[in-house]
C-alpha cells in the first residue's frame, strides 16, 4: 500500500473518533457534518485503492504470462488490508464470549454454591391432637365410660330408695414403636463444601419426623370407619347430630388442598361465599353457614392426599370434630440425632469408606382417646373440579 493511502486511511480512523465524540456530546448536526467528511474520505480511499488494484493486477498478468508453472497462490496482503479496511477490520477468528475457546473460559459464571430452597407448605397434624411425653415402653390410661344418666326417681314418705347405676371405667394402652433412618455424608462433601451441609441435612432430618408423625396420626384416624359426606347439609348434620354439642364448640374441620377448594367455591343464596377469613385473625379460615361457624385447616395435598379412582372420582379426606378429644399421641423420645465417622449401617462401613452416618431415631405410638370426638368423613368430586395433581 503506498503512502497516500496509509494517510487516508489514518485520517478515516481519526474521524471516525470525532463522530463519537460529538455524538456523546450530544453535538448532532456537528455529527452530521464529520460523518459527511468521513464518506468523502471513504469514497477518496477507494478510488485510489482501485487505481492501485488494477495496477497491481496488470503487473501479475504480466508476470504470469512469462511462468511455465501455474499462477501463484500467494495471498494478496495489500487487498487483504484493504478488504479489512471496508469491513471497519472485522474478522472471522474473533475472540467471542459465546465459544469456550475463542474466551469464553475467561469469563466468570454466576454460580451460587448457597442452598437455596424452594417454598413448601409444611404443616404438623401434631398441633392438633392431645400429645403426652412418656417414659415408658408402653402403659395404660384409665378413662370413665360415657354413659346416659336419667337422674334421681321420685320416692314418697317412708318409701325405699332405689339404687343406681354407678361410673364405670375402661383403660387405653399404649406401645411405644421405634421409628428411626440413616443419612451417608462424604467427608470431603463436609470438608469442601462451603455451605452448612450439615445444619440442611438436620433441617431435612426435622421435615422427615414432621412426615413421620402426620403419618402415624393419619393411620390412627383412619382405623375409624368412613363417613360418606356429599355436601354442606351433611357436615352440618356431623356438627349438629353426630359430634353434638359434646364436640361442636370445639371442632374443627380438617382437608387438603382438595378440599379448600370444594369449600371456596360454596355460597349462600345471596351468592355470599361461605368461607370467610376470621377477623380476630385473618390468616385463619371459618366455614360460616348459618348458625354453623367451624375453623378450617388445610393440610398440603402432599401430606394428606386425596384417593383418585380409576372413575375419575377423587374422594377427598374430611376429618370433622375435635382431634385434641380424639386422638392421643404418646412421645417416648423425641428426635435424636447422632452423627458418627466410625459406625456402619447396612453395606456401608464409616471408617473404611470415609462417611459421616447420621442416625435419626424417634419412639411413640398413637391411639384413638375417643371416637365420638371427631369423624373420618370423605367428599367423593369428579376428578376434574378440584386441584388436581
Amino acid at each position: 500500500m503506498n503512502k497516500k493511502l496509509l494517510e487516508i486511511l489514518d485520517k478515516i480512523n481519526a474521524q471516525k473518533g470525532t463522530v463519537r465524540n460529538l455524538v456523546d456530546e450530544g453535538k448532532l448536526e456537528d455529527a452530521e457534518k464529520a460523518k459527511k467528511e468521513l464518506q468523502d474520505m471513504q469514497k477518496s480511499f477507494d478510488l485510489l485503492k482501485d487505481i492501485e488494484d488494477e495496477g497491481l493486477q496488470n503487473m501479475q498478468s504480466n508476470i504470469n504470462d512469462h511462468k511455465a508453472t501455474p499462477a501463484s497462490t500467494t495471498k494478496d496482503s495489500t487487498k487483504e488490508f484493504a478488504n479489512a479496511a471496508r469491513k471497519l477490520f472485522k474478522v472471522d477468528n474473533l475472540m467471542k464470549e459465546g465459544t469456550k475457546e475463542d474466551g469464553g473460559y475467561t469469563v466468570p459464571e454466576d454460580i451460587q454454591t448457597k442452598i437455596n430452597t424452594y417454598r413448601e407448605s409444611k404443616t404438623s397434624l401434631r398441633d392438633l391432637v392431645d400429645v403426652e411425653p412418656v417414659t415408658t415402653k408402653s402403659g395404660q390410661r384409665t378413662f370413665k365410660k360415657r354413659s346416659q344418666q336419667t337422674g334421681f326417681t321420685k320416692v314418697g314418705e317412708g318409701g325405699k330408695i332405689g339404687a343406681k347405676t354407678t361410673p364405670q371405667f375402661e383403660r387405653m394402652s399404649y406401645d411405644i414403636q421405634k421409628y428411626a433412618g440413616y443419612f451417608p455424608v462424604t467427608n470431603e462433601l463436609l470438608e469442601d463444601s462451603d455451605q452448612n451441609i450439615t445444619g440442611t441435612l438436620i433441617t431435612w432430618i426435622g421435615d422427615e419426623s414432621r412426615a413421620t408423625g402426620n403419618n402415624i396420626i393419619l393411620d390412627t384416624i383412619k382405623t375409624k370407619a368412613k363417613t360418606a359426606i356429599s355436601g354442606l347439609d351433611d357436615i352440618k348434620k356431623v356438627l349438629n347430630v353426630t359430634l353434638g354439642q359434646a364436640f361442636k364448640p370445639t371442632s374443627k374441620i380438617v382437608t387438603n388442598d382438595d378440599g379448600l377448594q370444594y369449600l371456596d367455591t360454596l355460597k349462600d343464596n345471596d351468592g355470599k361465599y361461605l368461607l370467610q377469613p376470621n377477623p380476630a385473625n385473618p390468616i385463619e379460615m371459618r366455614l360460616c353457614a348459618g348458625a354453623t361457624i367451624i375453623p378450617v385447616v388445610v393440610i398440603p395435598n402432599a401430606d394428606m392426599p386425596s384417593d383418585v379412582s380409576t372413575a375419575g372420582k377423587r374422594k377427598i379426606p374430611f376429618i370433622i370434630g375435635d382431634l385434641n378429644e380424639g386422638v392421643k399421641f404418646f412421645d417416648r423420645k423425641h428426635l435424636t440425632i447422632l452423627a458418627s465417622n466410625i459406625a456402619q449401617a447396612g453395606d456401608l462401613n464409616a471408617f473404611d469408606e470415609d462417611l459421616t452416618l447420621f442416625r435419626a431415631i424417634e419412639r411413640e405410638d398413637c391411639k384413638v382417646k375417643d371416637n365420638q370426638a371427631f369423624v373420618n368423613g370423605e367428599l367423593t368430586m369428579d376428578d376434574t373440579s378440584v386441584v388436581g395433581e
